[in-house]
């Protein structure tokens, strides 16, 4: 889980530059012009299908380890305070994986799916992202539930990412603070990255 979870942490470093070509503000003409590159390039195409398997093995070993966890001790402890051993969020990782599996399926549903239509079936058709994303960011209901995703977003990166290099054995009274203060860091940078642009095309801020 922790190698497939640094996979899908490289991708949104990725994600989020393309993404952030909007903020350009030259009506989304770099932006198109990446997201076109993406989806006909072969060799991110392949890269594609890595992603879509990283992910899918990500979300299984979640659920085993969730699973795993909670057979391990069917019968809770008579008395427990676990706000002492842990922070609310690490105790939270399935749920908040849960949310945002629901964020991901609207996402995809909002932008991946008529892209790969106009790819697939209609031969290639024109498709202008920057413009899809203008009209899907001018609902103000759906500018709350993605910001919201970024939230979950965020706490799930920053307990992840720690974890993560904490699983592969990176666990060291010099070394984990930085690690933390690094994962730290790029949660902020990322998920600022991501809320600001449904915010930015609501209020009309990026032309």
């Amino acid at each position: 889980m922790a190698f497939t979870g640094l996979f899908l942490i490289l991708f949104l470093i990725v994600h989020a530059s393309i993404n952030a070509c909007i903020f350009l503000n030259d009506g989304g003409k770099t932006f198109n012009e990446m997201a076109r590159f993406m989806s006909h390039n072969w060799i991110m195409r392949f890269l594609e299908l890595g992603l879509f398997a990283g992910l899918i093995t990500h979300i299984i070993q979640g659920l085993m380890l969730w699973s795993q966890n909670k057979n391990a001790r069917p019968v809770k402890y008579a008395y427990s305070q676990p706000n002492k051993n842990s922070k609310w969020y690490s105790r939270s990782m399935a749920i908040l994986g849960t949310l945002l599996l629901l964020f991901l399926v609207m996402h995809l549903s909002h932008f991946y799916v008529d892209t790969k239509v106009a790819l697939y079936v209609k031969g290639d058709a024109p498709h202008n992202l920057f413009e899809e994303m203008k009209e899907v960011f001018s609902v103000n209901w759906i500018v709350g539930l993605y910001v919201a995703g970024v939230i979950a977003l965020f706490w799930h990166l920053y307990h992840g990412f720690q974890s993560a290099f904490q699983s592969l054995g990176f666990n060291h009274k010099k070394y984990t603070p930085l690690i933390k203060s690094i994962g730290f860091g790029y949660a902020i940078i990322i998920c600022l990255l991501f809320a600001s642009m449904p915010i930015a095309m609501f209020f009309d801020w990026i032309k």
